[in-house]
């Protein structure tokens, strides 16, 4: 099954088929499926005409679909409070909802070039590893640093070489 342009294979489980997306990992997938009702078993080829629908709507673009409904025991426990007092802040109400910030394929894409050119530019010692091709994140160089050469290619114009 094709979604927005990414292949989901028909029998694996819903949640780890959404890992195909850039920007959607083990947890995120799992507060997709939670979020939509889906059964954490449940198969690719088991989904519905409507949950399909609601996947590819709310992956489009998660900022506009709305927030989940709240859970009965939250509203139980604001009807507790007197009126005559401003309710102080649960920590029901702190949290955000995480799956409205999520940035999908492209617009994760773009957020992680902006953070590397930034780091660059300002000439941190991440961005000097970056503009060298050289691992990050404090692995060895003596050998096996080829994967990083790979994945630290980026435009060099416009920034100072060290």
């Amino acid at each position: 099954m094709y979604l927005l342009g990414v292949n989901l294979a028909d029998n694996r489980l819903v949640r780890r088929a959404l890992r195909s997306f850039y920007g959607i990992n083990f947890a995120v997938g799992r507060r997709i499926c939670a979020r939509f009702q889906i059964h954490e078993t449940c198969r690719v080829h088991e989904l519905t005409d409507s949950q399909i629908a609601a996947l590819g709507a709310f992956l489009s673009s998660p900022a506009t679909v709305a927030p989940p409904l709240r859970c009965r025991r939250a509203a139980v426990d604001e009807q507790r409070v007197p009126l005559t007092a401003p309710a102080p802040p649960t920590e029901r109400s702190k949290l955000k909802d995480v799956l409205a910030e999520l940035k999908l394929e492209t617009e994760g894409r773009r957020v992680v070039r902006e953070n590397i050119a930034h780091h660059r530019e300002i000439g941190t010692y991440r961005g000097r590893r970056h503009a060298m091709q050289y691992p990050v994140r404090g692995q060895r160089t003596r050998t096996n640093a080829k994967t990083a050469k790979k994945l630290n290619r980026i435009d060099r114009r416009g920034f100072a070489t060290w």
